[in-house]
């Protein structure tokens, strides 16, 4: 690896870590007039489509199961989303949300369209906004691929 690569590599991770502080800092804002906190409403907005196993809301959000299960428990406990039978796999539940989890998450909508709208202009319109996004799951993809070269057993020949 060259010290170019390594230098984008750098540049990359702290980027997109500093973007992950930067939208953890603005959810926290946006959910908590709606009383979630923004992993409530990231493990909500997870499951708004269809229910879904703990272990599935953690592959797609890319966290631990256990940080996912301890969320899913309070919201339960707080009457946002229940466990469901999965039919699929007895012991495996799923988590839905509760029609109080999807006003708390409907109460959201407005400050996230301003978001939206303001992010859609400091980068410079729709077109700009649609790219980045490509940019950013094209760099998660690879991510992924990476990592499972590294879950792989080295060969040794």
């Amino acid at each position: 690896m060259s010290r170019e690569q390594q230098d984008a590599l750098s540049r990359t991770a702290l980027g997109v870590f500093r973007l992950n502080g930067q939208f953890l800092a603005v959810s926290e804002k946006l959910a908590e007039p709606a009383g979630l906190t923004a992993a409530w409403w990231q493990v909500l907005g997870a499951v708004l489509p269809e229910p879904l196993p703990v272990a599935g809301i953690a592959r797609v959000m890319g966290i631990t199961r256990q940080s996912v299960q301890r969320v899913a428990d309070l919201l339960v406990r707080e009457g946002l989303a229940a466990y469901e039978p999965n039919p699929a796999h007895r012991r495996a539940k799923l988590l839905a949300p509760t029609e109080a989890g999807r006003a708390a998450v409907r109460r959201i909508d407005p400050g996230h369209a301003e978001l939206a709208a303001l992010l859609m202009r400091e980068l410079g319109g729709q077109e700009a906004f649609d790219e980045t996004v490509r940019v950013l799951e094209r760099l998660s993809a690879a991510m992924d691929a990476v990592n499972a070269s590294y879950q792989e057993p080295p060969s040794h020949g």
